[in-house]
Order: structure tokens, then sequence, then C-alpha cells
């Protein structure tokens, strides 16, 4: 061939093996970066800073925190008495009406009392016979001692004539027995109210037919001072006893309809726990002059057993229920640092916690965005950085600052 046209051929080949190398280099160094890449990114998400998260804080604060033990309680009266007759006899007379409020020993039914009255009447004149026959005794042993003094009569026949007497005041002494129970029977034909209270219903009427210890009569209720009757969890039971025996056994009662606070005092505590629920039945005392406090009413109970003091509280919103336990975040450098605590006691929104300092600030609102070492904003000073004056210009600084740590690697 001739060698001016072979030149032109070599020289081209020269510049496709050249194309080709630089594709296939091309090719290797854009398929190595996403492998360098994916290799690092665990390392570079690692060290990339925690973004900062806006939230409230509060002061964890030093004070004594009553532990007040809250239920649910029923009315209940300290005396109740169902009347019913001690005779069978019928009503004469009912001397009160329904719903009447009574005193202790008011007249409430008369009984018919003639029966009763008659045997009073015969035991009394079996009293005065046997008086005679007695009187007659003793001067038949008077005359008796005076005829064996002058020898005309034996030992034997004084002896007959003292038994006579005697037997004769024995017989008296019968008579009054006779009288007496006449009597009581005879009181029970009037049957008085065994205690102050309020009435029932009246279930007879005059002309009723009442059976001894049968027929029930009316249902005397006190209503002043009435009892409300509540349980108490186990676990309270050494504070409920310390305050019985003290003068912390005060106890508050509401009604559940919005009627009205009442102040008492507990005045006693079952001797045993219930098995099945735990819990051990109390009561407490209260005074009902207005007779608020009805019998079978519904009341929310609430007593301070004893008192924390010196407690550290926070609000009960800033705590955290995880799997670490329960725990707290506390702003430590405009950091988060996390904090494990243990609650004592909870009431009302607040909680008396062990495990962080008076003064301590913890966080409450935007909690749930907060992790450990997490840099934080708070939400109030933010808030303040349009403002002017001395909190603006702390406000800005505390952002300028949290976003100064974001950057930081």
């Amino acid at each position: 061939m001739n060698p001016a046209v072979l030149r032109p051929l070599v020289a081209l080949s020269a510049l496709v093996t050249l194309a080709l190398g630089a594709c296939s280099g091309k090719t290797e160094s854009a398929a190595t970066p996403p492998a360098a890449a994916t290799a690092s990114a665990p390392a570079a998400a690692a060290s990339a800073p925690l973004p900062p998260v806006t939230v409230t804080t509060v002061k964890a604060r030093q004070r004594d925190f009553p532990v007040t033990l809250q239920g649910n309680g029923v009315v209940s009266p300290l005396n109740s008495v169902d009347l019913r007759s001690q005779v069978t006899s019928t009503v004469a007379k009912v001397h009160f009406s329904d719903g009447q409020f009574v005193k202790t020993g008011q007249l409430l039914f008369t009984l018919d009392a003639r029966t009763d009255e008659a045997n009073l009447a015969k035991a009394r004149a079996q009293l005065v016979k046997d008086q005679a026959s007695l009187a007659d005794a003793k001067r038949q042993y008077e005359r008796a001692r005076q005829l064996f003094a002058q020898n005309f009569i034996s030992q034997g026949a004084v002896d007959t004539a003292q038994t006579l007497m005697e037997s004769a005041a024995a017989s008296t002494v019968a008579d009054q027995a006779a009288i007496t129970a006449a009597q009581v029977a005879l009181s029970f034909d009037r049957i008085v109210a065994p205690g102050s209270g309020r009435a029932g219903v009246v279930n007879v009427s005059v002309g009723s037919l009442v059976q001894a210890n049968v027929t029930p009569l009316v249902t005397i209720t006190q209503l002043d001072p009435i009892a409300v009757a509540f349980s108490l969890p186990q676990r309270n039971l050494p504070d409920a006893l310390a305050a019985l025996k003290g003068k912390g056994a005060s106890v508050t009662a509401k009604l559940a309809d919005g009627g009205g606070s009442f102040k008492g005092h507990l005045q006693f505590v079952d001797n045993a726990v219930n098995a099945s629920s735990g819990t051990v039945q109390a009561k407490a005392v209260f005074a009902n002059p207005d007779a608020k406090l009805w019998p079978g009413a519904y009341v929310e109970i609430a007593q301070t057993v004893t008192t924390l003091v010196d407690a550290t509280t926070i609000p009960q919103a800033a705590i955290v229920q995880s799997a670490r336990g329960t725990i707290v975040y506390v702003l430590e450098d405009g950091k988060a640092r996390l904090q494990p605590i243990k609650v004592v006691y909870a009431e009302a929104g607040e909680a008396a916690v062990t495990g962080i300092q008076p003064g301590d600030r913890v966080v409450m609102d935007g909690k749930q965005n907060v992790r450990p070492n997490s840099p934080l904003v708070e939400r109030a000073k933010e808030a303040k950085t349009g403002a002017s004056g001395p909190g603006a210009v702390e406000g800005s600084k505390a952002t300028a600052s949290a976003a100064a740590g974001a950057g930081k690697p």
C-alpha cells in the first residue's frame, strides 16, 4: 500500500483509541463518588449537629406539699331506728305527721291501754289485800308471843304465827313486783322517740292492729350530726391512722351536684382491709344543722392526711414516661439534659418529685421534640426579640447563642 495513504489511517486509529480510553476513564470516575458518598453518609449524619428546639420551661420550686386523699363517699346517718310496738294492741292515736322532726322522748303513738290499765288496777288491789293479811298476821304473832309468855300456848304455836306473818310480808313484796310489771306493760302503750331526728313515713293509722315486735311503725333518722362513709386505699392507711390520733383528721365533703362544701372530722377507721378491693372503710362526721347532707347522697371526699415538708415540685405536664422510666428534661447551658426522677405524690396538676433540685429549669411545652443534648430555645424569650428593652436584648442573645451552638460541628 502507498505510504501516503497508510499514514492517515494510522493517525485515525490512534485517535479512536484515545477517545475510547477517555470515555472509559470518565465512566469509572462517575461511578466511584456514589459508593464513597454511601459509605460516608452515617458518619456525616452522626456528626451533624441536632437542630434547636423551641420550648417553654418552668423552675422547680420548693414548698410544703399537702398529701390529700380524694374519693367518693355516701352520706349515712349515725342513728336510724325502726320503731315497733312491744305489745300487741291497736293504735289509739298518732301524735305526729310524716317527715316531722321529733325530739328525744316525744310522744309518737298511743296504743289501746285498757287491758294493761285493768291489770295494773288488779295488781294494786291484790297488794291492798295482802297488806291487810300481813297486818292481821302481825297481830296474831304478837298475841301468840304474849300467850307463850303466860304459858298458855307452846313454842310451836308461836313459830306458826311467825311463819304466817312472814308469808304475808312476802306476798306484799310479790304484789309490788306485779304492780311494777303492770306499769311496764302499760308504758309500752305509749311509744316515744328514742332519739332526735326526722320521722319517715308513718306506716299505721288510728285503729290499726299492730303485732308485738313485728309491725313497723315509723323510722326515725338522725340528721345532725351526720356521717359520710368512704374507702381509703391500703397504702394510705398509716397516714389515716396517724391523722385519726392527732389533730390532722379534718375531712371536706362536697356534694356531687354542687350543693356546697362541708367541714368535718375523721371518726372511724375499720379494723380490716377488704382483700378484694385493697381498701379500708372509714367514716367522717359532719355538723348538719340545715339538713343539706341527706342520707344516701353521694359526696366527694377530700382529706389531708400529711404534708411533705420542703418538697421539690414541678408541673405534671413536664414529666415524661419513657422506656427509661420517669424522666424530665432540664435546661442546662442551653442544652437539654435527661434527668431520671421519682414521683412521690401528684395532685391537681402538680407533682412532688425527687431527682432534681429547686431552681432547675424543667422543659414543659415542646418536650416531645427534645432529645438529650438538644439545643434549646425558650419560647418566652424568643417572643420578646421584637420588643425593646433589656428583655429584647436578652432574647436576642439567647437565640443567637442557640443558633451558634447549632452551627458548631
